[in-house]
């Protein structure tokens, strides 16, 4: 059975087919362009994340405001209806909070617990919002039936599976018991609030507001294409007040009529074991991928270890699809279990995301920090290991940004680690996340800076005479061209598309300099 649907345009951009294996996917129906729209779309329902933090629930920015006082009352505001959090008037007028459950908030007399949510393990998530996401689902299943029956009903929530998770029994306390009992609204059966819980888990996408925190929106068509660990479509949303979240579906490498469409549910630069175990516990499938069935990761050896017991020697699975496989050496007969491998790359995740918690905002140290990680661990990882990669692609964004280091303080030898860390990225985006992906895009704009810096460098320095110079600023003016012309395709609220602003201005100064020469 094939369901055909069009782009905004009216061009047949995609058609909707099934199969006994995976059910319904996305195929495209006609040849796309790198770029190409394929679809656009509304979210069903947008709300906090699963274990969010307290968050304003009119634009989901951390809440309280400022500081709590002393005797625990918040010196943030609640909103004046429902008593739930809010920052101010505004966002306890926004539709998605005041048509939804403020209502219900307020007519079952269920006000928030301020001193139980602050006071609770921020890690984990604060209970009470658990429901807010699930409940809006199922008020917007009453609100738009006839999208709700189309579109969001059909959709996959393994309940079964699911049935069996601790999560279950925390949904069952935290949103079914709640929404029937406190909330008084039994019309709503346990069954369907758990369906709801399974389809926003099994379902949702990640969306950033304009002020760059974290909801989750349900986006039905999106949501239908199959996974792959290198997709060929990229999806943007934008965050503008009035856009809605509306959500944009883009060819990212040009795709042939009939193929199928993919995306990516889970972090691209991930090595395989950990990328399988997030798809095997959060989606509930078993991702056998070409990427996750090559144990050299597409030739990037995102998941290699350097051997130990010899020079040249990089120990790989024999099976990446198997994670208690063994795992052996390229160059001599040292071999390993994936239960080590397991816990190794356990460790040294844990090293790194202390590491990536730190931002530009704390200084030195959030350099400093991610250059002691991969200094401690490049003996044990292929350079273009995974877990350096993570924090490689953050330090070629960190350094021009932060004090002390500032683009025009670094000196040759900086400028040239930071080409060498943009280029071992590149290395491994042309491969897990090719085309027009706005990764690639950042990583692009962030080498022709130093490139420039050191040609000009090299020019004042009588080092390099003027055609030399010429042709490097000409290769600069390539890179930053094809970074603005990603970075442009994204929505114009969202930090990448004034990056790319900023680049197609800086480019067209950069031609003019290479003109006069």
């Amino acid at each position: 059975m094939t369901d055909k649907k069009s782009g905004d345009g009216g061009d047949l951009k995609y058609k909707i087919e099934r199969s006994d294996r995976v059910g319904r996917y996305l195929v495209a129906a006609k040849s796309l362009e790198a770029g190409e729209v394929i679809l656009e779309e509304l979210p069903f329902v947008v709300g906090p994340k699963a274990a969010s933090y307290p968050c304003c629930l009119g634009c989901y920015s951390p809440w309280p405001p400022v500081p709590v006082e002393g005797d625990g009352t918040p010196a943030g505001p609640l909103c004046p209806d429902c008593g739930w959090p809010v920052c101010g008037d505004e966002c306890a007028r926004v539709s998605q909070h005041r048509d939804y459950e403020c209502r219900v908030f307020a007519e079952a007399k269920e006000r928030f617990n301020v001193q139980e949510a602050l006071g609770c393990d921020r890690a984990q998530g604060v209970p009470h919002l658990e429901c807010v996401t699930p409940l809006r689902l199922l008020l917007a299943s009453e609100k738009d039936k006839v999208r709700w029956e189309s579109e969001v009903s059909c959709m996959e929530s393994h309940d079964k599976e699911r049935r069996e998770k601790p999560q279950w029994q925390a949904d069952q306390v935290n949103v079914v018991e709640y929404i029937r009992n406190r909330l008084k609204l039994d019309r709503f059966s346990e069954e369907l609030i758990q369906r709801c819980c399974g389809i926003l888990e099994i379902n949702n996408h990640e969306i950033r507001t304009s002020r760059g925190f974290l909801a989750r929106g349900l986006y039905p068509r999106v949501s239908i294409m199959n996974h792959s660990c290198v997709s060929n479509t990229a999806h943007s949303c934008d965050p503008a007040p009035g856009a809605d979240f509306r959500v944009q579906l883009r060819a990212a490498v040009r795709v042939a009529a009939g193929a199928e469409l993919t995306g990516s549910y889970t972090h691209a630069l991930l090595p395989t074991m950990l990328r399988r175990q997030h798809l095997a516990e959060g989606k509930y499938f078993d991702c056998a991928c070409t990427r996750c069935s090559d144990p050299s990761e597409l030739g990037t050896h995102m998941s290699s270890l350097k051997c130990n017991k010899c020079d040249n020697g990089l120990v790989l699975p024999l099976d990446s699809l198997d994670p208690e496989s063994q795992w052996k050496c390229t160059h001599c007969d040292f071999s390993t279990s994936g239960q080590a491998v397991r816990r190794v790359q356990t460790i040294i995740h844990a090293d790194m995301e202390q590491a990536e918690a730190y931002t530009a905002a704390d200084g030195p140290e959030a350099i400093q920090l991610r250059e002691s990680f991969m200094k401690k661990y490049h003996s044990v990882l292929h350079p273009r290991h995974a877990l350096l990669t993570i924090p490689r692609f953050s330090l070629a964004q960190l350094y021009g940004r932060v004090e002390e280091y500032f683009l025009d303080d670094l000196p040759d030898v900086v400028l040239e680690h930071k080409i060498e860390l943009c280029r071992l990225c590149l290395q491994v985006l042309d491969k897990v996340e090719p085309g027009l992906q706005r990764s690639r895009g950042m990583m692009l704009y962030e080498l022709h800076a130093p490139l420039l810096f050191i040609a000009k460098g090299q020019w004042s320095a009588g080092a390099i005479d003027a055609p030399t110079l010429k042709s490097k600023m000409t290769e600069a003016a390539q890179i930053l061209k094809e970074a603005a012309d990603i970075l442009c395709l994204e929505p114009a609220a969202t930090p990448e598309a004034e990056i790319g602003q900023g680049a197609k201005l800086a480019l067209e100064q950069l031609n003019k300099s290479i003109a006069d020469l």
